[in-house]
């Protein structure tokens, strides 16, 4: 089918080339999801060109797996791709892709929880997990102090993480990792904004009142 023949295509990491996020920005890709759901096969791979990078990384940083990761962001944008006709708001195209992407991660962990629980692999199988397990470090300068420093803050930073609840931890995750906005989340979560905002200033205030943030973030600093 035409989207899978785009996105067998999709390379693994895109370059910057896309301007930085505002109106300019924000019009073209109202103006892409549009052309999108009129059938422009061509501006449904701009728009994944866009997107692929922030979707990959909101899975990855998700799961930890990066062979599933990529799996499931080609999952991710073929499910777009032939669902389009359900995008009733162009403008609220990227939420309407963070909220496949949440359910995508969800329905992943949930298959591999199900797997676990009846014995077919150790929940706690590595055979196909990253060496790096953290936030993929591209720079070609990076050395291995700097890997091991950066995957240790990860580790510590998942742990902190561990203190809040799973809605505090996706808002906050949506917030300050993929930086959407409070209109975005609510709308990639289907819940209303006064919820978002709360659940949020939980999780800043648990964050906050925490010992354990205190000290990762003055051994993280220089």
């Amino acid at each position: 089918m035409p989207g899978e023949r785009l996105l067998s295509g999709m390379p693994e990491c895109h370059n910057n080339r896309h301007p930085s996020p505002g109106k300019a920005f924000e019009e073209q890709t109202i103006l892409l999801a549009q052309k999108a759901v009129s059938g422009n096969l061509q501006a449904f791979n701009q728009l994944a060109d866009i997107y692929y990078n922030k979707i990959f990384r909101m899975v990855y940083y998700r799961i930890k797996y990066k062979m599933d990761a990529e799996d499931l962001t080609q999952e991710i944008f073929t499910q777009a791709f032939k669902n389009l006709n359900s995008l009733k708001d162009t403008e609220k195209f990227k939420s309407w892709l963070f909220s496949i992407a949440i359910n995508k991660v969800r329905d992943f962990k949930r298959k591999k929880q199900f797997v676990s629980m009846f014995g077919f692999f150790p929940a706690g199988n590595n055979e196909e997990k990253d060496e790096s397990d953290t936030e993929p470090d591209s720079r070609p300068d990076a050395n291995p102090l700097y890997n091991v420093m950066r995957q240790n803050f990860w580790k510590q930073f998942e742990d902190v993480l561990k203190r809040l609840s799973n809605l505090e931890k996706e808002v906050f995750l949506l917030r300050f990792l993929d930086h959407l906005g409070i209109n975005e989340i609510s709308a990639a979560l289907d819940k209303n904004e006064s919820t978002v905002k709360t659940h949020l200033y939980r999780a800043l205030k648990k964050l906050k009142d925490d010992d354990s943030v205190k000290r990762l973030l003055e051994e993280s600093m220089p």
